[in-house]
């Protein structure tokens, strides 16, 4: 009988050890899906966690950096200016670190994922190359170059530390007057689709936990583009069928090219603010087109919502807003947040939906494994490589309007050239808004080389090539290279009723001309502008847009290193009262149409 029973045993124990190699076994040592990862941590979480998940808040703001652990919060942003005391690379890695290793000392040690708005490169970053707007690039019409751009970005952005960018911006800007038009690449949705495809793709890569990868997030969901005169955060009419052909197939793009996040927009439609648009948000965006990212609420946009805060909150959560930019009264937020949870206003579905979403963006991105910065991009930003790929896309964004009697290229050994303008030595305004700033700034707000500074660089004397602001001293010039425009705004404050060139700029231009001596404007704005005379008073016209910190670009091409090829992205009207004018309008009589660009 014991000879039978040991025999019986050590069969169960060969079929055990067999069933345990077995390779088509489940046990908690094998590698787990990362929605399984997802769901075995969201079992574990209590609601305050959950909340805590769901909120963002900008670092400026936080009341004590303790509460990134006492309120579980799932995220950190850097609004525009929004920086370290040392505003340096190292400075931001140092920093966000510090927050970072704070988040893992909670039970469950979620990592924080960290926001910043790097829309035409590591903007916000002292040292940091900076790229054209969205505008210029469009008018690469280069798909690839607009790629390369946002892997360069991504990997700076790494450098840092940072792991999101809320970039890009496919608004189909339909309407100059908006203060935002710079933002957009263009006023169609086929070039919009193109280049946000490829933006998405330069930023996440193959694999967003792939080293230099960072999560992108097309915004502003949607319509934003579209609003009646240009009105920031106003109100976009149309039909569902013109909002679809025109300001949806941008996301349809996005969404195609796998990026992890879209943002909300301030802005409404047909009268509903976007932030409560369940219909949009959630049926359309999450369920017919299959998005499985974070919906992310801009700037405290909920706040502008109808009713009392904790409505607010009920409206968009409900709405579909997955992590809300508080950014400042994140204890308001979260108090009323678990208010409507345990009051069953919003039901915990909801909130498990949301925090699904921003868990498994975390897990993609690696950040459970590797939640600090990689210090090997952080050397990377600002690099020579870096630059010379931004002056390739200033020299492809610029485009030439005029060019009379073959004015252009220069010739690098001309006598005296006279740069005049306000914007000729100007690195902050040739780089515009959200650069370091919000609003952007004037001077030697980062590194990089002015336009003035890249003519001299371009000239074989450097010493024939002088300067005068206004242009009332000539100084013996043979020719003249004026160079004008708008100065730095971003968001609402760049709404403006009357896109002209300014008093300055016409006197400027009225002494060059009155002098005799021959010359060509180059313009530096983040919208086409209404040219007055400007434009018959001058040999040649180039639009540079806003190049951003490689002003050597612009000379590469005045002096014919490289001949124009940018095509324009935008039509321009013969004057403001035929704003807005677009491509495919039934009575279309521009200035210069879309797509116009002359080259050498």
């Amino acid at each position: 009988m014991k000879s039978i029973i040991l025999k019986i045993n050590l069969a169960l124990i060969i079929l055990f050890s067999f069933a345990c190699t077995d390779d088509s076994s489940t046990n908690i040592d094998q590698p787990q899906s990362i929605d399984d990862k997802v769901e075995t941590l969201l079992q574990q979480m209590t609601l305050d966690e959950k909340i805590g998940q769901m909120t963002q808040v900008d670092r400026a703001y936080l009341k004590s950096t303790e509460d990134i652990k006492t309120y579980y919060l799932g995220s950190l942003l850097s609004g525009g200016g929004s920086a370290p005391e040392d505003n340096s690379p190292q400075g931001w890695a140092d920093m966000y670190d510090d927050y970072q290793s704070i988040a893992l000392q909670t039970r469950l040690k979620i990592p924080l994922i960290y926001g910043i708005d790097a829309v035409h490169g590591h903007n916000n970053v002292k040292g940091a190359v900076i790229f054209p707007h969205n505008i210029g690039m469009g008018c690469t019409r280069n798909p690839e170059l607009v790629k390369q751009a946002a892997q360069i970005t991504a990997a700076e952005v790494s450098g840092t530390g940072i792991d999101w960018t809320f970039s890009p911006c496919i608004a189909v800007s339909l309407d100059e007057r908006w203060g935002r038009t710079y933002e957009s690449f263009g006023e169609t949705a086929e070039l919009v689709s193109s280049l946000a495809e490829a933006e998405v793709t330069g930023y996440q890569g193959d694999d967003l936990s792939s080293p230099g990868s960072i999560l992108s997030c097309a915004k502003h969901f949607a319509g934003d583009g579209g609003t009646l005169g240009g009105d920031d955060q106003g109100n976009t009419v149309c039909d569902e069928t013109f909002l679809r052909t025109v300001h949806l197939p941008g996301y349809q793009s996005a969404i195609n090219s796998g990026v992890g996040s879209v943002m909300a927009s301030f802005s409404s439609w047909n009268g509903v603010k976007m932030h409560s648009n369940k219909y949009l948000l959630t049926d359309v965006l999450k369920t017919e087109y299959g998005f499985e990212g974070i919906l992310v609420s801009d700037w405290a946009a909920i706040d502008a919502l109808p009713g009392d805060y904790k409505n607010d909150i009920e409206i968009s959560i409900n709405a579909g807003i997955d992590m809300v930019m508080v950014p400042d009264k994140y204890i308001e937020f979260i108090t009323n947040l678990k208010e409507l949870v345990n009051e069953g206003k919003i039901g915990i579905e909801r909130i498990n939906d949301a925090v699904r979403r921003i868990l498994k963006i975390k897990f993609k991105l690696g950040l459970f494994e590797k939640p600090f910065t990689d210090r090997s991009f952080t050397s990377q930003i600002g690099s020579a490589e870096h630059r010379e790929v931004a002056r390739e896309c200033v020299r492809q964004s610029l485009v030439l309007l005029k060019n009379e009697n073959s004015f252009l290229p220069l010739s690098k050994t001309s006598g005296k050239i006279l740069v005049a303008g306000k914007s000729a030595d100007n690195l902050g305004y040739q780089c515009g808004g959200w650069t370091i700033s919000w609003q952007g700034g004037s001077g030697d707000i980062t590194l990089g080389t002015t336009i003035y500074q890249a003519i001299k660089n371009t000239a074989v004397n450097p010493d024939n090539v002088v300067y005068s602001l206004d242009g009332s001293d000539i100084q013996n010039a043979e020719l003249a290279i004026v160079v004008i425009g708008e100065t730095p705004y971003a968001e609402f404050e760049g709404d403006n009723e009357n896109p002209v060139i300014s008093d300055e700029d016409v006197l400027t231009i009225a002494n060059i001309k009155s002098s005799g001596v021959p010359f060509v404007v180059v313009l530096v704005s983040g919208r086409p502008l209404n040219l007055g005379n400007i434009l018959d008073d001058c040999d040649a016209m180039i639009v540079a847009w806003l190049p951003g910190t490689e002003g050597q670009g612009v000379a590469d091409v005045l002096f014919g290193d490289y001949a124009p090829s940018g095509k324009l992205s935008f039509s321009w009207a013969k004057s403001v009262s035929q704003i807005p004018i677009n491509f495919g309008d039934a009575n279309y009589d521009p200035l210069f149409p879309y797509g116009f660009g002359l080259t050498y």
